[in-house]
């Protein structure tokens, strides 16, 4: 596989993916209040640093990415995140398919939605890491991909959640 010289899209992603991820791992070091607004500006960014990362077109040979994260890893992630946020974890998820058929709400979490979007993040931030330039494109594809199918939304949604905790005061 040829390597290509990463856009500078993708080097700001990879950037903001690792902050990212590097906030979640040291959530218990802040306070609620500083973690909040932490993730009320890195997630815009990464929402609009994702979108502006070109869609790469699937190749036919490679086989996806391995995953790096470790579900006790991400457990860790989740529950370190769900202690910080104490009482306020939980919150209404409106955009739910299943709620347009249902009396009953449905609800989320501020530590799994921010657990569900570090996942992919960190499998893409290792992957270059490891790999380097050689698999990168990849890497930011499958991300990218990931992206579009379920995190974007799902940042969206916690988005939500974190504006109306952080303002509530």
């Amino acid at each position: 596989m040829e390597t290509t010289e990463l856009s500078r899209n993708t080097l700001s992603f990879l950037g903001l993916a690792a902050e990212y991820c590097g906030a979640l791992e040291t959530a218990l070091q802040m306070d609620k209040e500083e973690f909040t607004a932490l993730m009320l500006r890195l997630l815009p960014r990464l929402y609009i640093t994702m979108s502006d990362v070109e869609p790469q077109p699937a190749l036919e040979e490679a086989e996806p990415l391995a995953s790096y994260l470790e579900p006790e890893q991400y457990d860790s992630i989740r529950d370190g995140v769900a202690r910080l946020m104490g009482e306020d974890d939980t919150f209404l998820e409106t955009f739910e398919e299943d709620m347009k058929y249902s009396d009953t709400p449905i609800a989320a979490t501020i530590s799994e939605s921010l657990a569900d979007i570090y996942q992919p993040l960190l499998d893409c931030a290792l992957a270059v890491r490891d790999t380097g330039a050689e698999l990168a494109d990849q890497a930011v594809a499958e991300c990218r991909e990931s992206f579009a199918e379920y995190w974007a939304q799902t940042l969206c949604n916690v988005l939500r959640a974190l504006n109306a905790l952080h303002y509530k005061q």
